[in-house]
């Protein structure tokens, strides 16, 4: 992932929030044809110091199934786009548009599983983990026969990352008069993506150490 020098970040406490906020994200391997093979899918996040992990499963038939070894996994963030008008020095500087984004580019090794007990815990952590974020309370139950049989149809993964790129656009190259007016003119728009990007770079500006 090509990353400016003034839009790299190393603090991987902004790849929790990504993935806090979109655990959707795309795993990418190398297909026998020797083109890319893609699959979005949720996963699991942990992160101990610089060791991260992520964990997920594929559906069995998918030829990612059957791949272990090197991969990327694409983590997405929020983005939008910049008009140059809304720059205080746009004819001085002679400004043009651009679009800000934040996200982020593992590059790891995957390693596949598919026996029941790896499968049920992994599926009983999933369950788990993305019920609470609805409110709800469904589990899969390892003792339960539908559930168990649906086993037969996934692999599993375990994602272990060994380089973290990160990205955050957020007009950090720009005086602070036109970092002030892009957050505004993405605030006074009428969509929450714009207003997220906008929560997004007030949050960088005030560095993450103004969230403790």
């Amino acid at each position: 992932m090509f990353t400016p020098a003034a839009f790299a970040e190393t603090d991987l406490r902004w790849l929790d929030l990504l993935l806090a906020r979109d655990p959707f994200v795309t795993v990418l391997t190398l297909g026998a044809d020797g083109l890319p093979e893609a699959t979005r899918l949720p996963v699991l996040y942990r992160r101990e110091g610089d060791r991260i992990e992520l964990s997920g499963h594929w559906a069995r038939p998918n030829p990612q199934a059957r791949h272990s070894g090197a991969a990327k996994v694409l983590v997405n963030g929020p983005h939008g786009y910049v008009s140059a008008s809304w720059y205080p020095d746009k004819e001085a500087a002679s400004r043009v548009p651009t679009w800000n984004h934040a996200g982020a580019e593992l590059t790891g090794q995957l390693h596949t599983f598919d026996d029941a007990d790896s499968l049920s815990h992994l599926l009983e952590q999933l369950s788990d983990h993305f019920e609470a974020r609805a409110g709800q309370a469904w589990r899969f139950e390892r003792d339960h026969a539908p559930h168990q049989r649906m086993l037969r149809g996934i692999v599993g993964f375990r994602f272990q990352a060994q380089r973290t790129e990160l990205t955050l656009k957020f007009s950090q190259n720009h005086p602070e008069s036109n970092q002030l007016a892009v957050i505004d003119a993405l605030d006074a728009l009428a969509d929450a993506d714009n207003r997220e990007l906008a929560q997004w770079m007030r949050r960088f500006r005030r560095g993450l150490a103004g969230d403790d």
